[in-house]
């Protein structure tokens, strides 16, 4: 069965990728924290302004923080992301040199920064094989019976793992990421595009006779 959800992702998604822009590898870490509870879309607008205002890390670790909160409020939760984005400025510089580290123990411990967060991060900066679990992947794993009901992102992402071949963890996380964005949605999915029909598992199935 996973064979042929890969084979349908690719014909689908073929050039799946992630959808956050970022120059540097702290860009990406950042606009990830940004992302919690939030559109890429949006996190987009917001990181344009502030990467652009705060061309370095250096910058960033000195800047007003009621100024970011300024320029990231429409991402939501913006006291707290602020300060994030300022912790983890300073940390990088005196603790990594200004690099974002190829270290998952040490990425999961800065402020913000979780499994998910770490997983979006070595993926996309180092090629390291993972999957991220975020609402859209956990969402049409189970409509896809991929996982149960009940079971929290981990259990996902371990089932995820065990399911599909290592060498397509990244890839298959980022199409199950625009799959569930754009055909797979939580409130009106569009099934008429979509090629797992037989498969949906979903309460919100359209009825296509």
């Amino acid at each position: 069965m996973i064979s042929n959800i890969n084979d349908k992702l690719d014909i689908m998604f073929p050039d799946a990728r992630c959808e956050l822009e970022y120059n540097k590898d702290y860009e990406l870490l950042i606009a990830t924290v940004l992302s919690a509870q939030c559109t890429d879309k949006r996190v987009n607008s917001c990181t344009k302004e502030l990467f652009s205002k705060y061309k370095d890390l250096t910058s960033l670790s000195k800047a007003n923080k009621r100024d970011i909160e300024d320029i990231i409020r429409s991402c939501g939760n913006q006291v707290k992301k602020s300060g994030y984005i300022l912790e983890i400025a300073k940390k990088l510089l005196n603790e990594c040199d200004g690099k974002v580290p190829n270290d998952r123990e040490y990425l999961e411990k800065l402020p913000g920064v979780g499994r998910k967060t770490t997983n979006v991060v070595i993926s996309n900066i180092y090629d390291v094989p993972a999957i991220a679990v975020d609402t859209h992947v956990a969402r049409v794993s189970k409509r896809l019976r991929l996982a149960n009901k009940n079971d929290d992102v981990l259990d996902i992402e371990k089932k995820l793992m065990k399911k599909i071949p290592k060498d397509k963890w990244s890839k298959s996380h980022h199409q199950l990421v625009l799959f569930g964005r754009y055909i797979c949605k939580a409130q009106k999915p569009e099934c008429e595009r979509c090629l797992f029909y037989e498969e949906c598992n979903s309460k919100d199935k359209i009825n296509r006779l």
